[in-house]
C-alpha cells in the first residue's frame, strides 16, 4: 500500500549543524584539509599536482604556515571574476580548472572513511524517542548524519533532501542500488507504520550528490561518496559475480546525456556562488522552515564571516518570539556577538553536542 505522508504545519525545532557537530562524530576539521592536501603524494594525479603548484607558488608555506581555504579560494575567485590571468603559467582557464580541482580534492579528503563515534546515531535515537517534528539545516558536506539515519528507514522516518533528484524519475537508467523514496509522493507503508518525513537541507551540498551541468540535474548516490584519487572524477562500480568474476569500474556519467558528473559542494570561499538553481531551492526550503519553527538550535557552528549569507538567511526569516539556542563547547565573545546580531535573546550553552542530546525534548 502507498500513502502520502504529511508534514505538520509548524516545526517544533530546526537544528542547524556546523562543522563542530560532525567533528564530534569523527569528522574532519576544515582548517586541516589544506595541510592534508599539501602533504599528500600526488605523483599519478596531474589535476592534484596543478593545485599544489598553484598554492606553493602563491602562498607562504614555511613552518607549516598554510593559508586558509577561504584565502586560496578568494584569491582564485578574484582573478576568475576579473577574467584575468596570473602571469603566463596560470591563465584564466587554468585558474578555473585549479579551482574545480581543489573542490574535488576537498571532496576526496572528506570522503576518506572515518570511524563514527556514534553521536549522530544517538541524536537520531533521541529524535525517534521524543519528537520527530523537526527539520535540519546543515553546512556539512559529509554523510555521517545521513548514514546514521539507517535504522529509522523506511518504516519510522524518511529523509527529504528537498531537491528533485533524477533518482525519482530515471529508474530504468539508474542502478537499483541508488533508488530512493521520494517522500513528497505516495510512499510504501509497511505493517501500517506511517513514516515521518524529515527535511535534511544540506545547504552547501553533499558528498553523495553528483551534478550534471548539461541537464542541470542531481544524482543521489546514497552509499557512495568516493571520488577517484588520480583523475578527480567519479567512478561507477559493478561488483564481481559468477558471470563476471572481476569488479568493473567505469566513468560515472549522466544517464540523460552522457556528461561526466561534477562534485556538488559549495567551497569555503568569501565569494560564494549562490545563484545555482539547486542552491536557490535549498535556500527557499530553509527559509520556509525557519519561518515556521518555534525553536532553532545551532550546534557546533561559529557563524564565520565567510558565511554572511547564512546570517542573512536567519535574520530575514526569524519570526518574533522564536527561541534560539547555540550549543558549542568553545564559545567566545566574538561568536556570541555574531549570534546576538541575529537574535538578542539567544541562549548560549557551553557544552558538547553529545551532552546536549540529553536535553532534547
Amino acid at each position: 500500500m502507498e500513502k502520502y505522508v504529511d508534514y505538520k504545519r509548524y516545526r517544533d525545532i530546526v537544528f542547524v549543524f556546523g562543522a563542530g557537530a560532525s567533528i564530534a562524530d569523527g569528522g574532519h576539521l576544515q582548517k586541516n584539509l589544506l595541510s592534508q592536501i599539501l602533504k599528500e603524494d600526488y605523483k599519478s594525479s596531474e589535476p592534484a599536482n596543478l593545485v599544489k603548484e598553484f598554492i606553493e607558488r602563491n602562498f607562504e608555506l614555511e613552518n607549516d604556515n598554510n593559508p586558509s581555504l577561504e584565502s586560496v579560494f578568494g584569491y582564485l575567485d578574484y582573478f576568475i571574476s576579473k577574467k584575468e590571468s596570473l602571469g603566463g603559467i596560470f591563465t584564466t582557464n587554468k585558474l578555473i580548472s585549479i579551482r574545480e580541482n581543489l573542490i574535488c580534492l576537498i571532496h576526496h579528503c572528506i570522503s576518506i572513511p572515518s570511524n563514527s563515534r556514534g553521536v549522530y546515531r544517538k541524536f537520531w535515537e533521541a529524535i525517534d524517542n521524543k519528537n520527530k517534528n523537526i527539520s535540519i539545516i546543515t553546512m556539512n558536506y559529509d554523510t555521517f548524519l545521513d548514514e546514521s539515519f539507517d535504522f529509522l528507514y523506511p518504516s519510522k522516518a524518511l529523509i527529504d533532501y528537498c531537491i528533485p533528484f533524477m533518482n525519482y524519475e530515471q529508474y530504468d537508467k539508474i542502478d537499483a542500488f541508488n533508488w530512493w523514496v521520494n517522500p513528497r509522493n505516495p510512499v510504501p507503508i509497511f505493517e501500517n507504520e506511517i513514516p515521518t518525513p524529515i527535511k535534511i537541507i544540506k545547504i552547501h551540498g553533499s558528498l553523495n550528490w553528483k551534478y550534471c551541468n548539461c541537464c542541470n540535474q542531481v544524482l543521489l548516490t546514497p552509499w557512495d561518496t568516493q571520488i577517484d584519487f588520480n583523475t578527480l572524477k567519479f567512478k561507477g562500480h559493478i561488483g564481481a559475480s559468477c558471470e563476471n568474476p572481476e569488479e568493473i569500474i567505469f566513468d560515472l556519467k549522466c544517464p540523460n546525456d552522457d556528461t561526466p558528473f561534477n562534485t556538488f559542494i559549495v567551497p569555503p570561499s568569501h565569494i560564494k556562488e549562490l545563484n545555482h538553481p539547486v542552491i536557490s531551492k535549498l535556500f527557499d526550503e530553509a527559509a520556509a522552515e525557519i519561518r515556521k519553527t518555534k525553536k532553532i538550535v545551532f550546534i557546533g557552528y561559529s557563524l564565520p564571516e565567510a558565511d554572511v549569507h547564512i546570517k542573512a538567511l536567519f535574520k530575514k526569516n526569524l519570526t518574533k518570539g522564536v527561541e534560539m539556542e547555540v550549543v558549542d563547547p568553545f564559545l567566545n565573545e566574538n561568536i556570541k556577538s555574531n549570534y546576538r546580531g541575529i537574535n538578542k535573546n539567544t541562549v548560549f550553552i557551553m557544552d558538547c553536542f553529545e551532552n546536549y542530546i540529553e536535553r532534547i525534548k
